[in-house]
């Protein structure tokens, strides 16, 4: 699993995943090393994956005080439990429908959890971390954050998007995509991630930027997409024209019975 630095104090924990007719999604975590240490989200949980062995190679997980869960989605939370017992210290900051939503699946202790909403802050030791609902998302628990220190926003789902192939999922700056093929993958996972923006109100929807636009970030950290420096008005501009946009249609049945006869030997279907 790639690491890159985007700061002194920032790493990103980058991972991917191959999605049929889509692309190389970027699934990224982050560790933000303040006085108090934060991880945000912590990976895929598929069998193959060593997410507290990634954390490791970066910091001793001992001295995670914050895990930041930006929402429940499996994307997400694959190491978050595994992490709780190597950190016995931290404290699990998300809202408390993501708290509910954990519960039907396996429940976050109760007594580690902070409970946040958006506008509101956590103090981190050396800096400030104040929570806002990204523009796009697709879980309405989600909780992005500014830091203020380093001028960082952590964006959760949004400003995502499907890269044409793993070395470019994996790259350590989104400027390593061609402009138009990143508009088109930002645009694309837009229509998958976030439906119902095709029935919002245009100028409403425009509006949700505000609070990006009025901090000025000049690093977007996204959990599917590249680190994204000094681009963030083009950012904003660009997923602005996703309201009223058609939503993606994904495959049907017809589309997997064709795929699952290309898996035959021969491209035959199976006796069965």
């Amino acid at each position: 699993m790639p690491i890159h630095k985007v700061r002194s104090d920032i790493s990103v924990l980058n991972d991917s995943l191959e999605v049929p007719g889509l692309g190389h999604l970027p699934v990224n975590a982050f560790v933000l090393f303040a006085s108090e240490p934060v991880v945000v989200d912590t990976g895929l949980g598929l069998p193959d994956r060593n997410f507290l062995e990634v954390v490791g190679s970066v910091l001793d997980p001992a001295d995670v005080r914050w895990i930041w869960l930006t929402h429940p989605d499996r994307d997400h939370t694959g190491g978050i439990f595994d992490l709780l017992d190597a950190a016995p210290e931290a404290r699990v900051v998300t809202t408390f429908l993501s708290v509910g939503l954990m519960s039907c699946e396996r429940p976050l202790p109760l007594d580690r959890l902070h409970l946040i909403n958006p506008g509101q802050s956590v103090d981190v030791g050396d800096r400030t971390l104040t929570a806002f609902r990204p523009p796009l998302y697709d879980s309405p628990s989600t909780v992005g954050f500014f830091d203020d220190r380093t001028g960082a926003c952590f964006s959760s789902d949004c400003f995502g998007g499907p890269m044409a192939d793993a070395e470019l999922a994996q790259a350590d700056d989104v400027g390593a995509v061609g402009e138009e093929d990143l508009r088109a993958a930002q645009l694309l996972w837009a229509s998958v991630d976030s439906p119902w923006a095709q029935n919002v109100d245009t100028e409403k929807f425009l509006g949700s930027f505000r609070p990006i636009r009025e901090r000025e970030p000049e690093v977007v950290l996204s959990a599917h997409l590249p680190p994204a420096v000094g681009i963030t008005g083009t950012l904003i501009d660009r997923l602005g024209s996703a309201a009223g946009a058609s939503p993606w249609v994904g495959p049907d049945q017809a589309a997997l019975e064709q795929m699952l006869a290309g898996l035959q030997p021969g491209g035959g279907r199976s006796a069965s």
